[in-house]
């Protein structure tokens, strides 16, 4: 049976607002943040912990001359530091625009934790649809149209990519991309690009040992060649593969 969220107070307000409300819908005054160093979920302001993972909060608004456009909402996004990760947040649809180097590190230090702590449970390979219809964003650095891209190809989590300068996530989708993580995600996506290039490397020896080298063949050895010499950058290079391909 289906529970229903506990009723709490906008604190601009007054009104009753249900404990998962991200804003009022009285006084429009947001609710909840994303603060967590950690897990970078949303938490109802004025906490001191994450409700997600018990993370002690971090948040610092930082002042900017210059904001970037929100890709959805077309509105300057503010600049925000949660623990030691600078981040664009928009106010409006509480997405969030990540450059290239903060993910990176993010990703990084996450599947970092998830070795010395161990994988926890799966998270369900389920896609967070929140269009009918597919809409491509514009980068908030250079306006070109970004690519809609699962992130590390099975996590169930559709973001929006400029290859040049960063990552857009919707919605709590950064907080699901540290869950998959942490949930030995990016190893077992690893594993799964590493045995594809294996089976492409021995397709390719099976070939040049039949001989047949008709121009059809040529053409698919060139290609497999390509991926056997991938084999090493793959391991090297996993977040570039994962995104860019």
């Amino acid at each position: 049976m289906a529970t229903t969220p506990e009723t709490m107070n906008c604190p601009s307000c007054g009104a009753p607002v249900p404990s998962d409300a991200t804003s009022c819908t009285h006084c429009g005054s947001r609710l909840a943040v994303v603060a967590c160093p950690s897990c970078f979920g949303m938490v109802f302001a004025g906490a001191k912990f994450c409700s997600h993972c018990g993370a002690a909060i971090a948040r610092e608004q930082i002042p900017t001359a210059v904001k970037e456009v929100c890709p959805r909402c077309q509105i300057g996004m503010d600049t925000v530091a949660v623990g030691s990760t600078n981040l664009r947040e928009c106010s409006k649809c509480e997405g969030i625009w990540a450059d290239t180097a903060s993910l990176q590190k993010i990703c990084a230090d996450r599947e970092q934790q998830a070795a010395v702590l161990g994988a926890a449970s799966p998270l369900p390979n389920t896609v967070n649809d929140i269009e009918a219809h597919i809409r491509y964003l514009p980068c908030p650095v250079c306006s070109k149209l970004m690519n809609r891209i699962m992130f590390a190809h099975c996590s169930g989590v559709v973001v929006d990519v400029c290859k040049a300068h960063g990552t857009w996530f919707d919605k709590d989708e950064l907080r699901r991309i540290v869950e998959f993580i942490r949930a030995g995600g990016l190893e077992e996506a690893r594993a799964d690009e590493m045995q594809e290039l294996e089976r492409k490397r021995q397709e390719l020896k099976a070939v040049q040992m039949q001989g047949d080298w008709d121009a059809d063949l040529e053409s698919r050895s060139n290609y497999y060649r390509h991926a056997h010499n991938g084999i090493a950058d793959a391991a090297s290079n996993l977040f570039n593969s994962f995104f860019f391909d």
